[in-house]
Order: C-alpha cells, then structure tokens, then sequence
C-alpha cells in the first residue's frame, strides 16, 4: 500500500515499508490487495502509531530508510504581483455582488468599484457616439465592466495604444482598431442605455468602428456572458479570476517552501490526510467474477446511457482538414478506416447487438456528447453525425451540449492572454465542466425519461477502452451494487502524462474521519510529494493504479452534484502551467507563452462521494465506499491516439501509432487463444523502423467479449506481412491459412435499418445481416505493398498489389471450402444471394444461388448465443 500522509507541520520524517495495508481485500467484490505503503510523519508523531499496532513490530524488525525534509529557510525574490491583495480586494467585490438582488444592484456595486471608477476616470476622450450604434444592454454593459474590475482592461485593447494618445491627436488619420478602443471606454462611461442613437459616430473625430471590430467586440461579450453564466457558482467573471490568482499563489507558495502538505490539508479543510494505493477489482486474475460483472453489465444496458466529453481541443493531435486548411477535433480523426467518434459508437453497437443476441430484444443506449466550439468542434460533430444518418440511431437518441470556453491566462500574474484587441485567448475549460453543463442544459432528465439509470463515460481519444469486457464489467459492478461512481483502471507507465486513483483518508476539522476514492493528476503530484524519478526513494508513481477516465457514473448522483450552486459542481479544478500556450496575434505572429486555463476534471466528482465515520476505520473498508475501481490489463483499458507523431521521434506513447500496435497486440492475444499460429508483435523501436508484421481489424460485434469471439475463430494461420479485415458479425473462421491479405466487408454487419416513426432509419439488430464462412481455406497473394511509402498503418491506409476482398450486399452470404485462393480477386455478392466457392480445375468454382425466400430475413444460418451459468455459449444453426 502506497501511503502519503500530511500533517499542518513543517517536520517530516519519511518511510517506506511493505506491510499489510488496513484496507484489506473485500471478498464480495474481490479486490485486489494494495502493494507498498508510503507515509510522511511530523517529527512529534511516532511511526509506530501510524495506522495500526502491527506497523510498530514490523518497523522494528527490519531497517526502514528515513529521510528528514525539515523546512529550510528561504528567501523569496520580492514579490511581483501582489496575489493576496489582488485576491481579497475580488472576494470583497464578489461578496457584494452576491448579495446584490438583480442587475441593476450589481451594477451599482460594480460602478462603485475604485478599479471601474479609475479606469474610465483615465480614459475620457468624449468619444461617446462611436459604439452608439452598437446598443448595449445593460447587462453587456455590466459584462464589461467585470472584465475591468477582474483587472482585465487590456482585453479591450488599450494597453496597446495608451501610449500612443499624443500620437492619436496629431494623426487624424489613425486606424479604426485605436479609435474603437478609445470608443468603447467612453461609450462604457458614459453611455446613457436610453439613447436614442440619432448619430452613431462623431465625423469630426474621425472614429469609426469596422463590422470586423464590432464582430471581435461582439464574440467577446458573448464569451464574457458565458463565463459569467456558467460560472455563477463561484461568482462568475469575478470568480473565474479569483480562482486563477489562488490556484497561481497556491502554486508559487508551493515552490517557496518544503511544507507543502501544509497547503493540501489547508486546501481539503483537513487536519490529516494520508493517501493509500487503493484496492481493485482485478479482471485479469479473477476471470470468473469477471465474466460475472460483464454479464450484470449486459443485462444492465437497457438502464444505461453513454456520454462523451468531446469538447477538447486536441491541440497536439495537429489535425487539420486537407482540403481547407482548417483546424479539425480530435473526434475528426481518420483511424483505421473511421473517425474516432465513428469507432465509439462502433463499439457500442457491438455491446447492443451481443444484447439482442442473447435476449432477443432492440436496445439502442442514448448518447450524450459535450462539444465545445474550439476548432468548429460542434459543428463537425453535428455534421458527421447528421451526414451518417445519426449512425442509424435515430436523431432522438442523441444529445449534444455545448461546454463554454474560457481564458487562457499568464502563468506570471493571471493576465488574460490576447491575441488582438477584444480576441481573448481562450480554450475549453476541461472535461469537468460536464456534470454542471449536463444539469444547466437538461442532459440528466433527458436520459431519465429513456429509463436509465447510470452511464459509462469514455473519451474519444482511447481507441481500446471497449477491448473483452472491461467496459460491460465496470458498468455491471456499479449498477448491481448500487455504486456512485466506478473507475476503470490498469498499471500506470512510470512518467505517463496521466493521473492516478488513489484512496484518501482524512481527519476532518470536525474531528470525523471520511475515506474515498480519488484522482490525483498528473500536474498535480508535486503537491503531494509524489515524484516520478526512476532513482528517487519514493518514486511510486507506478504503484497506484493509472487513472484512465473511464467512468461509470449512477446518473442522480452524479446529478446532485451538477445542480450543487458550489465548487462541489466543478470538481478537480486546476490550472496547469506546465505546458506552453501558442497562439498567433493580429499580424500572425506566433507566440509561446507559460500559462493555462482554469480546467476541471471529470474523474474528481469522486471527491464528493467520501464516507465519513466517527473514528478511525482500519478494516474492510473499501466494501463500504460508494466508489469502486476495476482493474485489467493495460492494453485492454487504455491506449491513446492523443498526440501527433514526428517523423523522427522514436517513442510512440499517446500516438496513433503507438494505440495501433496495442490493436494489433489484443489482436495477437484473443487469436492465439484460437489455437491460431501467428508471429508476435516487436517491440515499438521495430515498428519505427519497419512498420508492423501484419495488419488485423475485427469488428467488435464479432464479441465484443473474446469469450464469444474464440468461438468463432478456430486453427490456421496467419502469416508476417499478412492483412485480415473482417467487417461481419456472423462470421466462421475453421482451419484457415492466410498468406497475403484478405478482406471480407458487409453492408448490414450487424442488422439492417428500416425507416422509424420518425421518417428516420433505424437499424435493426439481426435482421437481414451479411454471413461468412471459412472452412479449411488457404488464401495466397501479394498483400499490401510493405515497401510503399504511401502506407499510413494507423489509418489503415495501405497500398496493395494483391488482395481477395469479398464484398456482401445487403443480406448475402458468402462461404468457402477446402480451396485454395489465389491471387487477386474481388468478389461482390448481391443482396438475396449465396456464394459459394470450391475447389476446381483452374484453381475455384463459383455458384451463385438466390436464398430461399422464407429466409430473407434470418439466413441460412446464425449463431445462437446461449447462457451457461456466467459464461456464454455459441450454438451454430442451419436453417
């Protein structure tokens, strides 16, 4: 068990021992046991009373390495920006504003701000009439004033040409930007909200505002109302900077002196805290409550509901549209031949088709997806969807909800970045923004009035999370014991740009000590004394469980949470200023600048679902929480395509390419299962050099679970530099060897639509689906054209010298038997047909036969799933 522990002390003593943990394993949900304990004591609190009497005799029995990290003197620089003063004259002018009743209070209070008051004191130029046309409301008004109040002034330009007003009375001929600038203080001063707007300039001072700079104008009132909407739970604009200045202080006290566990319990309103490596429920080791968890997981999907975060701006991933130049979403991304959003409802479809497969039964999971308008993310969601058909789901089935940006902010001071006058930098305020936005905009009642009851929440950018049973198991957990929130977890890589679950224990200032699971990020372990060096004495980074954002969340907790008028309805927020903003100004210049945004995260919403007890708790107390973490295997949890790979860099963590081969390296292991010969995957550095031994996609309906899957795979082999493509759910592969590439692609995979209620097409599970099979076959060609630089692996787009595709129309059927098929062939079968191949003279012999009619819409034959016990069985059936 790893254990941190902090105390209001500035003198440590630090241990590491192995030791049994308290938190023991919890026999009815199976969880594996913790591995190390790490814990920090005041030099006043003996280790041997830590957390238990056996800590003491284990102590004495072996050498524990002890370091001191007592507080040093340090004397900081002299200040630069006075962060206390700035922050305490905010939270007075937000305390104001919150007892203020309606608009026009607030603007009062605000009027009477010295800050607002000094501003337009200085920069009366009796330009009034120049923005007279563009009518503000009061509230604009008031949005304005706030961004001068929160010391942002600079956004509306003037910083850039104050000194230049001498200039300005000797050049008439100054441009628009400078005089609108100069025209929208006084406008803001003086305007009078009644004004009729007889004349909307003033010719003779040859002001005038460009349909440009109103546009810019307008886009930031918009911006301003946003944040000060969404953010009215902390005090809107004024709160969003006060949030800023104390994350930056916090951040900079943090730097200054060694008692950082001061400023941790301080911040979590604790006396004691200690951070524990939490106990899992291990997938990969107990395989029988495994299949357990994903069967309650199955069953469940009708009370499930599905959301996406998508809002990101994927920055690294570089993606920009190749035929106009423009900046695309993450979700935009070709990978292996779709879009990443087209591969999350891909998987699951697949979950919903193993569903009627084994009930019979249509289940179509509602979606919820959070945008946001970074690189037109909500209008290339919107249209991919609607060009798609709303994957045959139906619009109704989807929701889409737009998540507000927010400034981007110096990391020196907490100065708004801008790119020109009125351009505020601004990017998507973190994916944690989602349980607040979902009840602003309705999302949670939407999915109780389809009958659901929880959802799993995935990211767009994890190609594998649906691998085996992951997925169905943790949403299985978390509805059969009536859990809050789950988390799917696997071993964190030691560096990884991802944070960590853990379990935290707290002695509350009230005296009662609460016990949960919890995330720490990655930007955050600094805080906690959590380093990563490979030689350091307490780099245990590896030891807690990699936090992957993979959730399942019960929805009215979830939404009690989301409706909280608190900081409790934005969880985990940060501001990470370990990464550079880049951003282009006016002239197009670039620049690079340290700094961040205020961001929330998702996973923290598991802060708010603590226990508390009035004394200390030592055992079973995992069993008792209201959060639960499954655990599996890294590659069948989480493999991303976050992050753009230079042609020369050598590591493949967070790639396209690097998420490939853990496709490719799933794939190696559920075919080895099926007594399958194939050559192992290499590690990365021979991928760089040659790309990978083969290329294999199968459609997860073909499962998902590998369970199902085996049964459909059986013998034979497959060749290094082959290529296996198989688009079909029913599907038979026996005793094949593969030597070149093979394609095999239905039209109705898994079912096919029918027009609903709605006039929209609405894809029917098991009806009129595409069938293969393959029986003791070899297939021999060329394959993909391994030397072609032209090859893209990871988007499945190769160059090829021969293939045998196999292309099924509507419901045909295709099978082949003890045959031999060579070369290059493409073979389409029509809708109502059966083609079979076999052995011939001059090499195979095709026959093309209608189906019989009374089997148009079940086939020749179909798998029947069955029940045994936990586990499922696969029955063929000829018909």
């Amino acid at each position: 068990m790893a254990n941190t522990t902090l105390h209001q002390n500035k003198h440590f003593l630090f241990s590491l021992t192995s030791k049994t943990s308290p938190f023991q394993s919890i026999n009815s949900l199976h969880f594996r046991p913790p591995l190390v304990s790490l814990s920090f004591f005041p030099s006043s609190f003996s280790s041997s009373s830590s957390l238990s009497s056996s800590s003491s005799s284990s102590s004495s029995s072996q050498h524990v390495p002890r370091v001191s990290t007592v507080s040093v003197e340090y004397a900081p620089p002299a200040p630069e920006y006075d962060f206390q003063g700035e922050i305490a004259r905010l939270k007075a002018l937000r305390s104001e504003l919150v007892a203020s009743k309606g608009l026009n209070d607030k603007n009062s209070v605000i009027d009477a701000d010295s800050r607002v008051q000094s501003f337009f004191n200085e920069h009366k130029n009796g330009l009034i009439r120049a923005l007279a046309s563009l009518n503000l409301e009061l509230r604009e008004l008031f949005l304005v004033k706030c961004l001068v109040a929160a010391g942002q002034q600079h956004v509306l330009g003037l910083g850039y040409y104050d000194e230049e007003l001498v200039e300005r009375k000797e050049d008439i001929s100054r441009s628009s930007v400078k005089s609108a600038l100069y025209a929208l203080v006084e406008m803001i001063e003086r305007f009078d909200i009644n004004y009729g707007g007889g004349e909307s300039f003033d010719e003779t001072s040859g002001f005038v505002l460009q349909e440009r700079e109103v546009s810019e104008f307008r886009k930031l009132l918009k911006i301003l109302g946003e944040v000060e909407e969404f953010y009215d739970c902390i005090g809107g604009i004024i709160g969003y900077q006060i949030m800023v200045l104390e994350l930056l202080a916090q951040s900079r006290s943090e730097r200054q002196t060694a008692s950082w566990s001061q400023h941790i319990t301080e911040a979590m309103d604790c006396q004691f805290l200690e951070i524990h490596s939490p106990s899992v429920v291990d997938l990969s080791q107990d395989t029988g409550y495994a299949s357990q968890a994903a069967l309650w997981g199955i069953q469940g999907l009708p009370d499930l509901g599905e959301i996406y975060p998508l809002g990101g701006s994927a920055d690294r991933l570089g993606l920009v549209d190749p035929d106009t130049g423009e900046c695309l979403p993450a979700a935009m991304l070709p990978y292996c031949g779709r879009t990443l959003l087209e591969g999350l409802i891909r998987d699951l479809q697949a979950r919903e088709f193993l569903y009627f497969k084994m009930y019979g039964k249509q289940c179509i999971t509602p979606v919820a997806i959070m945008t946001s308008s970074a690189k037109n993310n909500h209008e290339c969601i919107t249209s991919l969807c609607e060009k798609i058909k709303w994957f045959g789901r139906g619009r109704s089935s989807f929701q889409l909800f737009e998540q507000p940006l927010v400034p981007a902010v110096s990391a020196k001071d907490g100065q708004w970045l801008v790119s020109e006058p009125f351009a505020a930098v601004c990017k998507p305020g973190g994916h944690g923004v989602i349980w607040k936005l979902a009840y602003d905009k309705g999302i949670f009642q939407w999915f109780y009035d389809h009958g659901r009851k929880g959802a799993t929440v995935r990211q767009v950018g994890n190609v594998v999370a649906a691998t085996d049973l992951t997925l169905l198991a943790l949403a299985g957990i978390g509805l059969h014991h009536g859990k809050k929130l789950g988390f799917a977890s696997c071993k964190r890589n030691l560096g990884a740009t991802e944070g960590i679950n853990v379990l935290m224990e707290k002695n509350n200032l009230d005296g009662k000590w609460a016990y949960g699971l919890s995330c720490i990020e990655y930007t955050e372990f600094d805080k906690f004394g959590i380093t990563g060096g490979p030689l350091s004495h307490n780099s245990l980074q590896a030891e807690f469980p990699a936090n992957t954002n993979i959730l399942y969340v019960d929805l009215p907790s979830a939404e009690l949470i989301g409706l909280s008028n608190d900081e409790k309805s934005l969880p985990g927020m940060v501001l990470n200023t370990k990464k550079q903003i880049v951003y282009a100004d006016q002239y197009g210049q670039c620049h690079s600048v340290s700094g961040g945004r205020l961001e929330c995260t998702m996973q923290n919403i598991a802060d708010n679902f603590f226990s508390t007890y009035s004394s200390r708790c030592y055992k079973d107390i995992q069993d008792q929480l209201d959060a639960f973490i499954v655990y599996n295997e890294r590659r069948k949890v989480t493999s991303s395509a976050k992050k753009k790979r230079k042609h020369t860099d050598m590591s493949l963590h967070q790639t396209p390419d690097g998420s490939l081969l853990d496709i490719l390296r799933n794939a190696y292991d559920l075919l080895l299962q099926c007594d399958i010969e194939l050559p192992e995957i290499e590690s990365n550095n021979k991928y760089v050099e040659s790309g990978p031994p083969y290329l294999i996609f199968l459609h997860p309906a073909l499962g998902p679970l590998w369970e199902v899957t085996r049964q459909k795979f059986n013998g034979g082999s497959i060749s290094k530099g082959s290529e296996l493509q198989i688009e079909v759910a029913e599907f038979l592969w026996r005793d094949v060897q593969l030597e070149g590439s093979l394609i095999i692609v239905a039209e109705n995979v898994m079912g096919s639509t029918r027009v609903g209620e709605n006039g929209e097409p609405i894809l029917q599970y098991g009806h009129r689906c595409g069938r293969c099979r393959l029986h003791n076959v070899k297939v021999l060609n060329e394959g993909i054209d391994w030397e072609s630089s032209q090859n893209i692996y990871w988007k499945h787009d190769v160059q090829r010298i021969e293939a045998f595709k196999v292309i099924l129309h509507g419901n045909a059927e295709f099978e082949a038997s003890n045959v031999t098929l060579k070369g290059n062939h493409v073979l389409e079968v029509p809708d109502g047909y059966k083609m079979k191949i076999t052995s011939g003279n001059q090499g195979f012999v095709v026959s093309l036969d209608t189906i019989e009619q009374n089997l148009m819409d079940t086939g020749s034959w179909y798998w029947n799933y069955k029940l045994n016990g936990t586990h499922i069985l696969l029955e063929l059936v000829e018909l």
